[in-house]
């Protein structure tokens, strides 16, 4: 589900088990992240499909990377997966409006 960034941390604030994933590269994370993402690689499908396996199916995942699209994918492998709580930031990091670390 594709959601603005005030749709997106009002939904984040509402769900006790959300999990926010940066599906960026290592590089970019490290440029500067949305606090506690964990980094999960989408251009590496390899360690992607991989941390996937290490998800817990029944939490919602916030997802984002740097404009929208890549974290569009991520939501789509997911829901592949089983995976029912997954949300896009539309607009990515680059719209994001608050702390950046």
């Amino acid at each position: 589900m594709d959601l603005t960034q005030n749709e997106w941390k009002l939904k984040q604030s509402e769900s006790l088990d959300s999990i926010i994933l940066d599906v960026r590269t290592p590089e970019e994370y490290q440029s500067g992240h949305i606090p506690n993402a964990i980094l999960l690689n989408i251009g590496d499908p390899q360690e992607f499909m991989s941390g996937i396996n290490d998800l817990n199916i029944s939490k919602s995942y916030f997802i984002y990377c740097r404009s929208g699209a890549r974290s569009a994918k991520a939501c789509q492998i997911l829901n592949q997966h089983g995976f029912t709580n997954c949300y896009n930031l539309l607009g990515g990091i680059l719209d994001w409006q608050d702390e950046i670390i």
